[in-house]
């Protein structure tokens, strides 16, 4: 077994009582355009600024997970790019929103966790919510991976 199956099959493990599959499935993504959000709006260095609007931590923390995803399987990383483009999109979308994007990435971290916590209905979920929040950009790539594994596609 390689690195990256190690990885998927022990975040699996660790899911594996999840109650509630599909709330956790819907949870998972809203967890990390939270975070991805909260980081996003994040005063960054004017020297970022004057390289591109776009360059502040949340859009380096998606192009490191970007790299970290094609370092670990090149065919979860394509998969991944989209992904990892609709969260960058989301965060565009709402700079010209009117919306507050404080607001809203905190709502989307907000109710991420509280799906994590009613799809987790087990012994101690509150901690294995804390795990989740630690392995954020494993648990899309491990959902990718299971969609692969279905229809088939080597990982």
């Amino acid at each position: 077994m390689n690195e990256t199956e190690d990885w998927l099959t022990r975040y699996g493990d660790s899911h594996a009582a999840v109650a509630s599959p599909l709330v956790f499935w819907a949870a998972v993504p809203l967890v990390v355009v939270g975070v991805v959000g909260l980081l996003w709006w994040i005063p960054v260095p004017e020297e970022f600024e004057t390289i591109s609007p776009l360059v502040n931590w949340g859009s380096l923390f998606l192009m490191a997970a970007t790299v970290y995803y094609f370092i670990i399987s090149v065919p979860l990383a394509i998969g991944m790019l989209p992904f990892v483009i609709g969260v960058a999109w989301v965060q565009v979308w709402l700079e010209s929103s009117q919306y507050s994007p404080l607001h809203v990435a905190s709502g989307f971290l907000l109710a991420g966790i509280v799906g994590l916590l009613l799809g987790r209905r087990q012994e101690r979920p509150l901690v294995q919510v804390l795990k989740d929040l630690q392995l954020m950009m494993i648990g899309p790539a491990w959902l990718l991976s299971v969609l692969y594994r279905r229809m088939g596609i080597p990982i």
